[in-house]
């Protein structure tokens, strides 16, 4: 049976959220509105949603913040409305965690467009995923077995770029922010590992990302046939990096 995806749309204004509610349900979604951060966060904590469209300009906590908190928690995909023109601002909200941003004023079809290319790469992945393999050129990683291979043969992984390869692997095609991808590392490190980091390095954002630009690198001489231009473990510049499968 068909199940209707259900969106949350946070905007102050009030105008805006009519409009897209009128919009996305004419187009067979289900809606609920949210005219606050605050408010958004108790209808994430009650009800599973498919995705969110957040304004950035609110008053109070903004849609930036809104959005890194809402992600500490879930992974559902969320879109930004900006009515900022300038590229640095769009790039701090994908840097935040959304996955993808449309500027004020807009087009509802262009927002239609946008959710339904990200619902189109959330269902390819999760059928790559229900493959168990993931082909990566001549390579294929094994999601049951956490192993690389080449043919019949093994690729060493090390515990760092193992942990990559699957952060990037739950984003297939989508850019993850180096910031995240360098959180996702610290996170796995032991207590003694986290202690002796913060102890040899100024623990600044940029030190922990150093260390994803590092392997990276490394993961590309394993993956690719030419590092230096790269195939399918390529940099989104500004942003961080993307794996692209075949």
């Amino acid at each position: 049976m068909y199940e209707k995806k259900h969106i949350l749309v946070v905007d102050d204004d009030i105008r805006i959220r009519k409009l897209i509610q009128k919009y996305l349900r004419k187009n067979d979604y289900l809606v609920s509105t949210a005219s606050s951060a605050n408010e958004a966060v108790q209808f994430a904590n009650t009800i599973e949603f498919d995705l969110f469209i957040i304004d950035v300009m609110m008053p109070g906590e903004d849609g930036l913040s809104l959005t890194k908190k809402l992600l500490d928690n879930c992974y559902t995909p969320i879109i930004i409305l900006t009515a900022r023109k300038e590229t640095s601002d769009r790039i701090i909200g994908l840097e935040t965690g959304a996955d993808d941003y449309i500027s004020k004023p807009f087009e509802p079809r262009e927002l239609i467009l946008r959710m339904k290319s990200i619902f189109k790469r959330i269902k390819k992945f999760e059928e790559q995923k229900s493959k168990k393999n993931i082909c990566i050129g001549i390579l294929k990683f094994d999601i049951r077995r956490q192993e690389l291979l080449k043919g019949n043969d093994i690729i060493s992984l090390t515990r760092t770029e193992r942990i990559l390869i699957n952060k990037l692997i739950n984003s297939l095609n989508i850019p993850v922010p180096r910031q995240k991808l360098a959180q996702e590392i610290f996170c796995n490190f032991n207590k003694e590992e986290k202690n002796n980091f913060i102890e040899n390095s100024s623990y600044k954002g940029i030190e922990r990302e150093r260390i994803v630009d590092v392997n990276i690198n490394r993961l590309r001489k394993k993956i690719e046939k030419n590092p230096k231009s790269p195939k399918y473990l390529k940099t989104v510049r500004s942003i961080g990096y993307m794996l692209v499968p075949d």
